[in-house]
């Protein structure tokens, strides 16, 4: 009997995500699934040649069964995907990247790579990647003053959009046109000591567009505004549609993919009232519930195929 290809995850065992895993790994039946925590990885030194990742494998949601045990990750499984970036200290995040280094370096297949999810997780980093690669970027500055971003205020015609550096889905965006707000907040982000990412506003025609890439395959959606809100984000109320993109929009999103070094990305692209198409975020942990149901594909199963090919 051929054995099974054995998956860890690293996410939330009770997310939605992580339970359309399981699903779909019963569906094309040779796939194990097991859900191990960024907490509680570890890696050790046994010798001077060996370098190993642990963790703890999570219980399968809703089992009721017993309380994590320990799995020496880059050994038990065939492949890691990446389902989950949680927030906490500079050190424990730093730490998290070099363990999936340490397992990729000891021949797992890590999904994204480590070093794209450095990339992609840092808004600043990324679309510096992607302006190296050609691909048009909004007008953005990023700095750690006032000063500077009132600066940035006035160039880009008092009208901008301020977003944490690392963060997604919407949360913590600002649109500011008043300058008032513009000092309130600058200043704010200051006395606490945070990086400042300010970025012109552009006016859109309404939608952006979510290009989900699985290796070779892309789905395309486009993410209709909410009510009220200029924010295209799923998580805000916005709404997917089935878009097909030209070829352009598909070669962007393949670029981007490329320049920060994916596997399975989703790429957020604005398409302008003036008719250029922008991009906006490259995302390494991409979510595809909206996706999946606006075009009726079996995303879960794409990624594990992908992943088990």
């Amino acid at each position: 009997m051929k054995p099974k290809y054995r998956l860890a995850v690293l996410g939330n065992p009770d997310g939605w995500y992580v339970r359309d895993l399981h699903r779909a790994a019963a569906v094309i039946g040779d796939i194990e699934i097991s859900v191990v925590s960024f907490g509680d990885l570890r890696v050790e030194s046994r010798s001077h040649d060996e370098l190993h990742v642990f963790s703890k494998l999570l219980p399968k949601p809703s089992t009721g069964s017993e309380g994590p045990s320990e799995c020496q990750i880059d050994r038990q499984f065939d492949g890691l995907l990446v389902r989950s970036m949680p927030l906490g200290s500079l050190e424990q995040v730093i730490f998290r990247m070099n363990a999936l280094h340490v397992a990729k370096q000891q021949g797992l297949a890590v999904v994204n790579s480590p070093r794209s999810l450095e990339i992609a997780i840092d808004k600043w980093l990324t679309l510096d990647y992607a302006r190296q690669a050609g691909l048009e970027i909004p007008a953005t500055i990023c700095c750690q003053d006032r000063d500077s971003a009132i600066q940035a205020f006035e160039r880009f015609g008092r009208d901008v959009v301020v977003k944490p550096l690392f963060g997604g889905e919407g949360r913590g965006l600002i649109r500011i046109n008043d300058p008032d707000i513009a000092w309130r907040v600058f200043s704010t982000l200051e006395q606490i000591s945070a990086v400042i990412y300010v970025q012109e506003f552009i006016a859109h025609q309404g939608f952006d567009l979510r290009i989900l890439v699985i290796g070779d395959e892309h789905f395309c959606v486009a993410r209709q505004v909410a009510k009220d809100d200029w924010r295209t984000n799923l998580s805000r109320g916005g709404k997917a549609e089935a878009y097909t993109p030209t070829e352009k929009q598909i070669e962007m999103a393949r670029t981007a993919v490329k320049a920060i070094g994916g596997q399975i990305v989703g790429v957020d692209i604005l398409p302008s009232k003036d008719g250029r198409d922008i991009l906006l975020e490259v995302n390494a942990v991409p979510g595809w519930r909206g996706t999946a149901k606006a075009l009726d594909v079996d995303v879960a199963k794409k990624v594990l195929q992908y992943m088990h090919q």
